[in-house]
């Protein structure tokens, strides 16, 4: 019986060595990189932070070093970016969680580009939340695609510029937003036409497209409607009224949003 305990016993410590999750801290604050580590060894017995760096260089170091499966990135260490710290791979095989402050552009490249990130100071439930949701989602693909449309956008300032990462079930899309036509509402699901004629159903609510690309001139026509007023063909006044887009799609108007649809539609025309 002993010895059978004691096989069931080593059996659970490679188990639990195996799929340990590695994870680097890279914060330029000390007292955050402590609250990080702390929160984490409470709450996730199954997450070891193997490694901390308060500077750019020996967090590329660090990294090459222990291969993590997921690091915490400060946007803005004190000897620059946190983001080259990404340009430094060509490929990259790990999970970044990005740590900020209310920087606004730096929190808008993040959400173009599909990632997650808190906010400091840190709150534990934020915290918790992500990496709760990490767990689940472990090994996720095409990590390369997304950290690139990440350092593209924290390079724009532009909107036309910017690159939004766009996620289906089997893969990920990098795509300007000038090239989406519309979205449309399918539960809580969305589906997004593009000038080509293809079209792709995202896990995503047409309210969350609506906060990504409302600054690039997006706006939500109806219930179940967010178009590109580039891509506006024509308008037709009665009533709410419709819309017809530059594919052909006939797309009804609120009558609450048809004096600015309107409004947007002549700026357009001149």
């Amino acid at each position: 019986m002993n010895d059978l305990i004691r096989i069931i016993a080593m059996n659970l410590m490679w188990f639990n060595v195996f799929f340990m999750i590695r994870c680097i801290i890279i914060e330029d604050e000390k007292v955050s990189r402590e609250i990080l580590q702390r929160i984490i060894h409470k709450n996730f017995k199954d997450i070891e932070v193997v490694a901390s760096s308060d500077n750019i260089e020996k967090a590329i170091l660090l990294i090459r070093q222990f291969k993590p499966d997921l690091i915490f990135l400060d946007i803005e260490l004190e000897d620059g970016s946190g983001f080259k710290v990404l340009e430094s791979f060509k490929e990259i095989n790990f999970e970044v969680v990005f740590v900020t402050a209310h920087n606004e552009f730096a929190i808008n490249a993040i959400k173009w580009s599909a990632l997650d990130y808190i906010i400091k100071p840190v709150v534990p439930e934020d915290l918790i939340h992500v990496l709760r949701k990490f767990r689940s989602n472990k090994r996720t693909f095409n990590n390369s695609l997304k950290h690139q449309a990440f350092i593209e956008n924290m390079k724009e300032e532009s909107s036309n510029a910017k690159q939004i990462v766009i996620s289906t079930t089997n893969e990920y899309y990098m795509v300007s937003p000038t090239t989406i036509v519309r979205c449309q509402s399918d539960n809580y699901y969305t589906n997004i036409y593009f000038d080509n004629g293809e079209k792709v159903m995202v896990s995503k609510t047409l309210k969350e497209y609506e906060s990504l690309l409302g600054d690039c001139g997006f706006l939500r026509v109806h219930n179940s409607h967010l178009i590109n007023i580039s891509h506006i063909k024509r308008f037709s006044k009665p009533d709410g009224g419709f819309v017809e887009m530059l594919d052909g799609a006939l797309i009804p108007v609120s009558r609450r949003k048809k004096a600015i649809v309107l409004e947007e539609f002549l700026k357009k025309e001149k």
